[in-house]
């Protein structure tokens, strides 16, 4: 859960402006952005915890390197940190290591550096990604670039990044409420939760002014900080927006209201906002 914000204002009061940073730690931001020499460098950092541990390794890689893709960088280097509470078999940090390193193959990432360590205060594993990766400056995309006139792009349904880890860490009752077959297939969807190689195609496309990741607070978070990044207000017809039925399921299940569906994480779903006359060059697959 984020800090409201007012709060991560306060925090963020102390850090001092830099003229080699291009783009510094703001709400809404997916990354940073600093000069190098003459190189642009994009960076992003993410914690994982508290997620399906078969997936940990994927997931810790595909968070940060998301966050990068979404500012027009391909991800290219990382550095990983494991901890566990002690004690903590070294067989579960090779296993989660092994899905780090192939996750981080198959996006051509090489991990630089690590930190691995166990501690009495720690419940369960976290760990911590650092991702960055290089931009031409006309090439970059942030959460704070959206025009009055764009209309709102969304490349998957709402919510999903939910219902597929319900799936996994509730198999019995997602497969009562969803049919014992879309359970099945939702807990193999997790790689839907990276954004990596969509962003980086809408990144290749002229009109894409903003693209920000719809994760914790959903929509709802996701729409009030691309707005407020871009100073603009955005206008939504809810009742456009496909939602799919196991969402309306765990919403009728767990008595949730529309705010609190509209605002279910959605990991890996990209909000940006699109010229009018690029719309027919998106085409996200």
């Amino acid at each position: 859960m984020k800090l409201p914000e007012e709060q991560l204002k306060e925090l963020l009061r102390c850090i001092k402006s830099d003229d080699r940073v291009v783009v510094p730690p703001l709400i809404g931001y997916d990354a940073g952005v600093h000069r190098l020499g003459d190189q642009t460098v994009v960076v992003a950092t993410d914690p994982c915890t508290g997620v399906p541990e078969e997936w940990f390794g994927w997931l810790l890689i595909n968070y940060a390197a998301s966050d990068v893709a979404l500012s027009g960088a391909k991800p290219q280097f990382c550095t990983v940190t494991l901890l566990g509470p002690r004690p903590t078999e070294p067989e579960r940090f090779q296993a989660i290591m092994k899905q780090t390193c192939k996750a981080a193959d198959e996006l051509g990432i090489a991990i630089v550096r690590g930190h691995t360590g166990m501690y009495d205060s720690l419940k369960d594993m976290l760990g911590v990604c650092t991702v960055y990766g290089t931009a031409e400056p006309e090439g970059l995309i942030t959460s704070g670039g959206a025009k009055a006139g764009d209309l709102i792009l969304c490349t998957k349904p709402l919510g999903f990044e939910t219902i597929t880890n319900y799936a996994i860490t509730h198999k019995e009752n997602a497969a009562k409420l969803f049919g014992a077959n879309r359970q099945r297939e939702l807990a193999a969807m997790v790689y839907m939760q990276s954004c990596v190689k969509e962003a980086l195609e809408l990144a290749g496309v002229a009109g894409v002014d903003a693209m920000h990741d719809a994760t914790e607070g959903g929509f709802v978070s996701a729409l009030n900080e691309l707005a407020g990044a871009s100073k603009v207000g955005l206008k939504v017809n809810w009742e456009s927006i496909p939602i799919p039925a196991e969402v309306l399921a765990l919403k009728e299940h767990f008595g949730l209201s529309d705010g609190q569906m509209l605002a279910m994480s959605s990991t890996g779903t990209i909000l940006g906002a699109v010229k009018q006359e690029a719309q027919m060059a998106v085409k996200v697959e």
